[in-house]
């Protein structure tokens, strides 16, 4: 493209330039590299090796024609399960450059979860990694709508081979003609009562990140060798290791394994990443670690987090131990990417930044009115990356997307020179390194051991000043608390739940605070944790 985008000072201008007519998300990000000379510069690197632009082209091209020699028609969904490697971006680009829907979902779940997506999305195709097959083998024969799984990996367990279809596939293929505002991929998130929302994105979406985000926060470039902690499942992390690089013709690297201290370090040492994008939990723990690479070991220029709001303290001992600053910044599924962010020179570590120029936000009081500087009010957020609405759920999508506007469910308070202090959710969300956890999906869990009788799950600050489960428990008539009972009880969510959901500290208390009419009265169980 690019697209022409008004970036005048004030409340925030949205792009002025219409796309053209077809336009494409896949070929835009890839073609525009083949058409610059590209076609020879290591565009991913993974586990298994490197691949160039003109490489991934192809392998995109093969995965396209694959999907239409299957009989998978325009429009229709695939379901992606996949760990970080070149497979992500070649499914995920081939299959919208075929003008098909891929709709990409959360490694770290549960077969419980999993069969809601199907079954939700409709998809016709699941395309995952070998090692997470195991998690969908019970579920996939009670699919109605599911015709082929594709696995990614040397043995497809009697499923259909991603690199057999791959070979048999011609490296050309000429896209499908899609429009700017059509249905381009979907994202999961988690509502508040841990029902998951299939977020519908635009083919405009990906690459309003990049020019407003991308390009002038973080002044990414050709020579840039970028490294995502956060997985390309999230919207997130889909930005930061594909949309990002890929618009300018850097170098990703990816990395299948789950990212910690010593695998982040690793990367770090090995390619030499000139961008780290990661989250405070993260950073906090590579602090504390003693893989954290030495200042000369590195080549980074800018670090980014998101996910969750950013310690000050974390913040200043990153960049006192690398001499790198962190942006933090917040952005949503809604939004795809960030939209408040600090500033490379600007940074105000205890803030999430100022409002990207692209932009529009405002801070809605409880009368529903704008609130006034220095004031607490939930955030709403107007901006071309939107999404355009909730899969099959209207209810959700009315309260969400408000004409232009999107609600993000976050409260914060906005300094006279523009600068953004997170207060928390407007509800009882929680967010525990960079994931929504529903206090409600791990109270029900709980509610299911037979020690439990009554169950409450608030946000805990650890000791980096991160939020995390806690829950508060009344246990049935004649069991008494003990620390072995406790963890037998944190065992039995992670074993029910994606593992990361588990309450990090159980509380047991003889009664809940409830109001009259038996509602459980969290603010004082929250008063509670802080005062410890």
């Amino acid at each position: 493209m690019p697209c022409a985008i008004d970036s005048n000072s004030g409340r925030g201008a949205l792009p002025v330039s219409p796309f053209p007519y077809p336009y494409n998300a896949a070929v835009d990000l890839i073609e525009r590299n083949l058409a610059a000379g590209r076609g020879p510069k290591i565009a991913v690197y993974d586990d298994d090796g490197s691949y160039t632009y003109a490489e991934l082209a192809a392998r995109v091209n093969r995965f396209a024609g694959a999907l239409i020699k299957l009989g998978i028609c325009m429009e229709q969904r695939i379901l992606l399960c996949l760990q970080d490697s070149i497979d992500f971006p070649t499914v995920f680009l081939g299959a919208i450059k075929a003008g098909i829907v891929p709709v990409a979902v959360n490694t770290l779940l549960t077969s419980k979860d999993y069969d809601y997506m199907l079954q939700d999305s409709r998809a016709q195709v699941l395309v995952v990694s070998e090692a997470l097959l195991e998690s969908f083998k019970p579920i996939l024969d009670r699919q109605p709508h599911l015709k082929y799984v594709i696995v990614s990996g040397q043995d497809a367990h009697g499923k259909l081979r991603m690199d057999d279809l791959m070979a048999a596939a011609s490296p050309q293929f000429e896209a499908v003609s899609t429009g700017c505002d059509e249905a381009c991929f979907w994202l999961y998130s988690s509502g508040s009562t841990g029902a998951p929302k299939g977020t519908v994105h635009r083919h405009s979406s990906l690459i309003y990140t990049a020019e407003l985000y991308a390009k002038p926060i973080l002044g990414i470039r050709e020579n840039d060798v970028v490294f995502s902690a956060a997985k390309l499942f999230f919207a997130y992390g889909l930005g930061n290791g594909m949309t990002f690089p890929f618009s300018v013709g850097a170098t990703a690297v990816l990395m299948a394994e789950r990212p910690t201290p010593a695998s982040v370090a690793r990367v770090l040492r090995r390619y030499q990443p000139t961008i780290f994008y990661g989250v405070p939990t993260l950073y906090g723990t590579m602090l504390a670690s003693q893989d954290l690479p030495q200042r000369d070991e590195l080549r980074l220029r800018r670090c980014t987090s998101a996910g969750e709001a950013l310690p000050a303290d974390i913040g200043q001992r990153w960049m006192a131990a690398t001499g790198v600053e962190i942006l933090d910044g917040i952005g949503s599924t809604e939004m795809l990417h960030i939209f408040l962010s600090n500033r490379p020179g600007q940074v105000r570590y205890g803030t999430t930044g100022q409002r990207i120029d692209g932009y529009q936000v405002r801070l809605i009081g409880e009368d529903g009115n704008e609130v006034v500087n220095g004031e607490i009010g939930e955030l709403h957020v107007c901006g071309p990356s939107s999404a355009s609405h909730y899969w099959n759920n209207n209810e959700k999508s009315r309260h969400t997307f408000l004409g232009q506007w999107t609600r993000s469910g976050d409260k914060y308070i906005e300094s006279e020179d523009g600068y953004f202090t997170y207060c928390g959710r407007s509800d009882d969300m929680l967010k525990v390194g960079g994931i929504y956890v529903s206090p409600f999906e791990v109270e029900s869990t709980l509610a299911t051991h037979a020690s439990v009788l009554e169950v409450a799950v608030v946000g805990h600050l650890d000791d980096d000043g991160l939020v995390k489960p806690k829950a508060y428990v009344v246990l049935r008539p004649g069991l008494a608390p003990d620390t072995e009972l406790a963890a037998t009880l944190q065992q039995h969510v992670k074993a029910n739940l994606a593992p990361y959901k588990y309450p990090r500290w159980i509380e047991f208390i003889d009664v809940l605070p409830k109001t009259a009419t038996g509602k459980i009265q969290r603010f004082k169980l929250r008063n509670t944790t802080k005062e410890k």
